[in-house]
């Protein structure tokens, strides 16, 4: 059970082209976000899409992988651990952001 400590799984599609970067000693970063859809009723019985965006984290060959196969529309399934960080932006405000450190990524459907 410990593995389910902070553990999340998302399938979805991606918002935007894989944004790659090379850091240290040739590590790959890809940044990327992914939209999970949710439909429900409402109380009036009225249909209801909910999208949800999730910032994506890959690092080396997970990087590659998304660097090589993934574009802006693929489908994905990924598994990975929630994490959160702030900065500092360029107006001197704090900023906070939450992101998925993705483990595991699984392409879905057909190649956009």
């Amino acid at each position: 059970m410990s593995n389910l400590r902070n553990s999340v799984r998302l399938a979805g599609f991606l918002g935007n082209q894989p944004e790659v970067k090379v850091v240290g000693d040739n590590k790959k970063l890809v940044r990327v976000s992914l939209a999970t859809n949710d439909t429900y009723r409402n109380d009036k019985g009225e249909l209801v899409k909910d999208t949800q965006w999730h910032n994506l984290v890959l690092w080396n060959k997970n990087a590659q992988l998304a660097e090589q196969y993934l574009n802006k529309g693929s489908e994905i399934t990924v598994e990975g651990k929630l994490t959160s960080r702030s900065y500092t932006d360029k107006e001197g405000q704090k900023r906070y952001v939450t992101e998925i450190l993705v483990s595991e990524i699984l392409m879905m459907g057909r190649k956009v």
